[in-house]
């Protein structure tokens, strides 16, 4: 299994970030360089990309589909979250666009021995970082029952948190839960059988919560947002691909944040707050992906993409 090129709402993007001829730009989640590459194509013929991954794996495919771009391109291993440390690293002060795909790619959901999939049997790992951090089998059998009801329940919205949280203990109290099957096998033992005959798989939440603990998703979602926009200059934009509800809501919290200025209280007869917005929406609703594009990658579907613009 190979990156994937393909990126998602492309031809939305680069009109988002409204790229120029000679422009500077992040591309915070490298991936399989879709997006880089259609940045690339857009600035041309001296715009420059610094691209962001802490896959190695994501970074290796990417330096082999960029090799005609080579020039124009500094690839970094890193989080999106320490945007600011790159580009101080690369003495560079201000950009004009990022663009951040988070979540996780199709190319770690379908290589096995990464550990992120209910549908192959590998041990539990899940890090998108794999030289570091802990894993999601560390997670599964050091955290107590409480500790793992909570990151069910905060990050995947289960409703049977506590319950698969206990079975897990239990089970691990005869041998540690090694694999992504041995994990399968709790949930579907313990979720109500009319559960079960619903669309998505009922480790579907359960997988997810733990991607994004072990990960810390949410948490370099906040920090890249607001340390992206900070990076920007006037007139720079950030756009951002997200696919699920709990990103998506950080993303239109913090864009809103920024485009915000008042925030005294309605009762005051003129502001003393002195707030200024420092952002303009760009997108007051999230886009969403073309029938034709979800035909063309099911990976679409679920996708939300909003823009600021820095003032």
């Amino acid at each position: 299994m190979e990156f994937s090129h393909l990126p998602v709402m492309p031809r939305e993007v680069i009109e988002l970030l409204n790229c120029k001829p000679g422009g500077i730009y992040v591309d915070g989640t490298l991936g399989g360089a879709g997006h880089t590459i259609e940045i690339l194509k857009a600035t041309s013929p001296y715009g420059r990309v610094i691209g962001i991954d802490r896959d190695e794996d994501a970074l290796n495919a990417a330096r082999k589909v960029l090799e005609p771009y080579k020039d124009r391109v500094i690839l970094v291993k890193e989080n999106y979250s320490e945007i600011k440390e790159v580009l101080r690293d690369l003495e560079i002060d201000s950009v004009d666009g990022i663009l951040l795909d988070v979540g996780v790619s199709s190319y770690q959901l379908e290589e096995p021995e990464r550990g992120f999939s209910f549908r192959f049997e590998a041990r539990l790992d899940m890090r998108m970082d794999r030289s570091q951090g802990q894993t999601a089998f560390d997670l599964v059998n050091g955290l107590d029952e409480n500790e793992l009801a909570g990151i069910f329940r905060d990050y995947g919205e289960e409703p049977e948190a506590k319950r698969i949280a206990r079975a897990i203990v239990k089970a691990r109290e005869v041998k540690p839960v090694e694999t992504t099957g041995d994990l399968v096998r709790i949930v579907l033992a313990t979720v109500p059988k009319r559960f079960q005959a619903r669309a998505i798989h009922p480790a579907t939440k359960i997988f997810q919560a733990l991607r994004i603990a072990v990960n810390d998703e949410l948490g370099s979602l906040e920090k890249g947002l607001a340390d992206g926009f900070d990076s920007l200059r006037t007139g720079g934009r950030m756009a951002v691909i997200s696919f699920h509800s709990l990103e998506d809501r950080i993303v239109k919290n913090a864009f809103r944040d920024f485009a915000t200025g008042c925030i005294c209280p309605p009762r005051m007869p003129i502001c003393v707050c002195g707030r200024k917005p420092a952002g303009r929406l760009v997108t007051k609703r999230a886009l969403i992906a073309t029938e034709e594009e979800v035909a063309a990658n099911p990976r679409s579907r679920s996708a939300k993409l909003r823009a600021v613009e820095k003032l």
